[in-house]
């Protein structure tokens, strides 16, 4: 039900477990045992398994639900955007250009910025349009909350280097 919620409190760096697998009551077990805060849409959840620490989520967009969680939760901007692996929640690992050259597509070899691999899934993660993209729609959603630099402008092909 929050899967994309997930998603984008992983692309700020928060660790969000999801897992739609777990009934009720395991959810609350484990957002117990651990420590975690419990978002949820489900009242009867809120209300009948009552969670240590939770939270209720109302809106339908993901986007709309990440700034209320950000506020009910008072989190603090990230310092780094996409650390975490979108889909296993999974800390990325820097990848060096050697190894980079060879997992990213030929476009991509030439964008500054890091490139990260999960070392949950395999999967890779580098500075290019879709990480913009992203990026952008998380300053739409939170204006003025994120305190994380740009990234550099990808160079002109069209211009010689300095």
């Amino acid at each position: 039900m929050l899967g994309r919620l997930g998603r984008w409190l992983r692309a700020l760096g928060f660790d969000a477990h999801y897992d739609q697998a777990l009934t009720d009551r395991e959810l609350v077990r484990l957002a117990d045992a651990e420590g975690r805060v419990l978002l949820t849409r489900d009242r009867h959840l809120l209300r009948e398994l009552r969670p240590r620490r939770a939270l209720e989520v109302v809106h339908d967009d993901p986007l709309l639900q990440l700034r209320s969680v950000v506020d009910g939760l008072s989190l603090a901007p990230p310092r780094e955007l996409f650390t975490r692996c979108l889909v296993c929640n999974a800390p990325l690992a820097d990848v060096g250009p050697a190894d980079a050259a060879a997992l990213l597509p030929p476009k991509a070899r030439a964008l500054p910025g890091p490139v990260r691999r999960c070392p949950g899934c395999g999967r890779v993660y580098w500075p290019g349009s879709h990480a913009r993209r992203m990026r952008g729609a998380l300053e739409s959603a939170l204006p003025g909350w994120l305190r994380v630099p740009d990234p550099p402008d990808p160079p002109d092909p069209s211009r010689p280097p300095p």
